[in-house]
């Protein structure tokens, strides 16, 4: 069985990773995947660099580009499906009628109804299979009118670390210019205002009153970090908000921190809360989205009020008074990401959804 798989965004975020785990699962398994991506992408950038086959096509004008080199692509009949890992690529797929010619696969990573137009329909009507990264995901594609026999739930995954050594903590907090004993609270996401940063600067304010050391790392960018500088000025915290911006190494990010915040209020699933969790990090998220199927509440982290800036600073205080339950809480976490959102699950469960439809086919 040979895949082609599409992607088209052009930065690197959580979906892109999610396909480059899934490329490079695919092949360690014997399965030769290969990807259309836009030229100078990041994810096309690492996949080619994993060994994979990269079909690339111009930034401009994307979809016709990318929907012309699928049609050559799958008119030779030498992939058994297209799988479309985003919007644009779903959009390329459709325009290329690859659906008439192979099953098509698509991910559905947000929670958004499905648009009312009739393309927006035309495209998701035309997937054998959607594979929602979440319950929660399928049960809006639900609402939205595709039929459960259409969908398959396969959650996304993260490589299980090696927990970090002593030496390497210490190594990466320097980085950041963070004591031994400073208490590190931390967030890995773009700076928009659905991902709740501004939730998190607030409340250091209220935590830096009982531990006046405490401070935050934002790793990220985005539109909203010029507001959230100024919030940070505004409540006194210039020295205490770490802008990392974006870090390429992210694992310096995971090994530095005490505990893991992540108060979104719009996410399929959240692949950087899964990565907290499997370093073993102490994680607080709101009773939103699919947060609730990853985390159990009191567990393997703190699930708090949606939108409660007060339930965010108790769980927060809770845990920087109760080290040990900290360190069960994010031992509890890694476990669970072990057993259910590892990345090895989650290529061998797509492989079970190929594999059920091109048996069929």
């Amino acid at each position: 069985m040979i895949p082609l798989l599409a992607d088209l965004e052009t930065e690197w975020r959580g979906g892109q990773n999610q396909m480059l785990l899934t490329l490079k699962g695919l092949h360690a398994r014997g399965y030769a995947a290969e990807l259309v991506a836009a030229a100078g992408s990041a994810l096309g950038e690492r996949a080619q660099a994993a060994g994979v086959r990269v079909h690339t096509v111009s930034r401009g004008s994307l979809r016709i580009p990318a929907a012309l080199n699928i049609f050559d692509l799958t008119k030779t009949r030498r992939f058994d499906l297209v799988h479309a890992n985003e919007a644009h690529g779903l959009t390329a797929a459709w325009l290329a009628r690859a659906h008439r010619r192979l099953p098509l696969f698509v991910s559905r990573r947000v929670g958004y109804p499905i648009g009312k137009s009739r393309i927006a329909r035309a495209r998701y009507k035309a997937a054998t299979r959607i594979i929602a990264i979440s319950h929660w995901v399928a049960r809006q594609l639900a609402d939205s009118g595709v039929r459960r026999d259409q969908m398959a739930v396969v959650y996304e995954g993260v490589e299980i670390p090696p927990l970090p050594s002593a030496e390497t903590r210490a190594q990466t907090r320097s980085r950041w210019n963070i004591l031994p004993d400073t208490p590190l609270l931390g967030n890995v996401g773009v700076l928009l205002p659905d991902k709740g940063q501004e939730w998190l600067i607030r409340g250091l304010a209220t935590i830096r009153k009982e531990f006046a050391g405490c401070r935050l790392l934002l790793a990220g960018d985005g539109p909203c970090r010029p507001q959230l500088e100024k919030l940070t000025r505004e409540l006194g915290l210039a020295d205490a908000v770490i802008f990392a911006g974006f870090v390429k190494e992210i694992e310096t990010v995971y090994s530095a921190l005490d505990l893991f915040l992540f108060p979104a209020q719009f996410e399929g699933l959240g692949t950087s809360l899964l990565a907290a969790m499997s370093y073993g990090i102490p994680s607080i998220a709101f009773q939103a989205c699919a947060f609730g199927e990853i985390i159990e509440d009191g567990q393997s982290g703190i699930l708090v009020e949606n939108q409660s800036l007060a339930g965010i600073e108790a769980a927060i205080t809770r845990l920087l008074h109760d080290e040990q339950s900290a360190r069960r809480m994010g031992e509890a976490g890694r476990r669970r990401i072990e057993q259910v959102f590892s990345a090895d699950r989650m290529v061998e469960e797509t492989l079970d959804v190929y594999k059920e439809v091109c048996a069929k086919k």
